[in-house]
């Protein structure tokens, strides 16, 4: 093939210009290569698969073996100007507050950062939302370019189970990199948990820096795959937990909604206050001062910033007050996340424990049951409503929650849900509003609406 002069790239051939890579990736139900004379017609230069077409697409081919990871890489080279500093954490729980921690981190310590996620792209300007929590290889590197030439060299990422799965941070190589736990979640796209850990394990077997840093939450029970990962990849392991030699702890204690932390950093003793309601934000926080000194903070420094970090919007966030009562709003919308979300409020309700919750549409439906008995085990009143039914039958998700919920209120309106929830609120009670945390829509069919939890629990206070 003789050589060609490439403009650029895209996976979407809506989106090429003249003289791009039309890059052919695999979807769940159509191949790329369908849209190639699409990209041939709109004066794509060339078009990148994994598969040799059936017939002439108009326009030169190169196959290769994981086209994913090409565009990954591509992606990467086309926008080389990156940050300097680079680290990712991925888990089942508690990945955007990390992110959003360690770059709180960097900036307490004079290093201009981002955290990029489920939230979107967060520097100290402020947040541009986000439609994935790993974007795509393209969106991603546009904005990693874009953040570089702003003067920002230190960004800290998400990396999701799909993300590694398909390749997106295939371009980029990290510092560090930190796994926070494992539990159920996304079994409608992974075909069970063990290709679900395999998915996560990527980013360190193949992502990491050969001898990076990997920070590892020991108390996790998967916690042995991840370090024999690091240790193969001959990473240094920064481990937290009860033993960890990172990090080993002694005590945590309630101070109001925040915490007071004992314990022993690399062996030395030191404690601190952490402004934070739930235990798993100490293991968040941690997690992210280990990543900021695994990229040049000082100890010191470090610990200096765990007293001013402030929550990512809607985990565990304290939103509100009503009759000496308080309500929290948080993104737990899988089992494990529930249990935790309640068992860390329970010491904050000296009356009885509320929770407004339910279950997406078009999702792992295996975990609804688990969630209403987590649900009702759990708390003292629990009302069950809808999250994004999307194109399934509200009432029928409802009905599985329910099934392993008895006792709990049926309320499909999530709206009047929230409302008749604030409502009853007594003093001491304490009302967790949980699923959707950040998100301001709800997915009804097709559609997005715009819903806040926490515009709906503000209206339902004022009233």
């Amino acid at each position: 093939m003789p050589e060609l002069s490439v403009q650029g790239l895209n996976a979407d051939s809506r989106a090429l210009g003249a003289g791009e890579a039309f890059f052919a990736l695999p979807g769940s139900s159509v191949h790329g290569d369908r849209f190639a004379a699409d990209a041939a017609a709109r004066g794509a230069a060339i078009m990148v698969s994994d598969r040799a077409p059936d017939s002439d697409p108009g326009l030169p081919v190169i196959v290769v073996d994981d086209v994913r990871a090409a565009y990954a890489r591509a992606a990467a080279r086309a926008h080389a100007l990156q940050p300097s500093v680079a680290v990712a954490v991925t888990g089942t729980n508690g990945k955007t507050s990390v992110a959003a921690f360690t770059r709180q981190i960097w900036e307490a310590t004079g290093r201009p950062a981002a955290s990029l996620g489920t939230l979107g792209v967060e520097t100290a300007q402020g947040l541009v939302p986000g439609a994935l929590t790993t974007p795509d290889s393209l969106t991603l590197h546009r904005d990693l370019q874009g953040l570089a030439s702003r003067g920002i060299q230190h960004v800290a990422l998400e990396a999701s189970s799909h993300g590694l799965d398909q390749r997106r941070l295939d371009g980029m190589s990290f510092e560090a990199v930190a796994f926070t736990n494992l539990s159920r979640d996304h079994l409608d796209y992974h075909p069970d948990m063990a290709s679900y850990r395999n998915a996560k394990l990527r980013l360190f077997t193949d992502l990491l820096r050969p001898g990076g840093t990997a920070v590892v939450n020991l108390d996790d029970a998967e916690a042995g795959a991840f370090c024999a990962a690091a240790e193969a990849r001959g990473a240094r392991i920064a481990g937290i937990g009860r033993e960890g030699s990172f990090f080993s702890f002694e005590t945590v204690e309630n101070e109001g909604y925040g915490q007071r932390i004992s314990g022993r950093l690399a062996g030395r003793p030191v404690s601190f206050h952490l402004p934070l309601t739930g235990a798993f934000q100490v293991h968040n926080a941690l997690t992210a001062l280990a990543l900021a000194m695994a990229t040049g903070v000082a100890a010191e420094d470090g610990l200096a910033a765990l007293p001013e970090l402030k929550g990512a919007k809607g985990r565990l966030e304290l939103v509100g007050q009503h009759n000496g009562a308080a309500v929290f709003v948080d993104y737990s919308h899988k089992p494990v996340a529930l249990e935790t979300a309640l068992l860390a409020l329970r010491p904050y309700a000296s009356g009885q424990l509320h929770l407004v919750f339910g279950a997406g549409g078009d999702r792992d439906r295996g975990k609804r049951p688990m969630m209403g008995e987590v649900a009702v085990r759990l708390a003292d009143r629990v009302i069950v409503t809808d999250d994004n039914p999307r194109t399934e039958d509200a009432a029928s998700i409802r009905a599985e929650i329910l099934a392993a919920a008895p006792g709990a209120r049926e309320i499909g309106d999530r709206r009047e849900a929230i409302g008749a929830a604030v409502a009853t609120l007594q003093p001491g009670d304490v009302l967790l509003v949980a699923g959707k945390g950040h998100e301001d829509y709800q997915i009804i069919g097709t559609t997005k609406h715009h819903f806040s939890d926490h515009e709906v629990v503000a209206e339902a206070i004022r009233s």
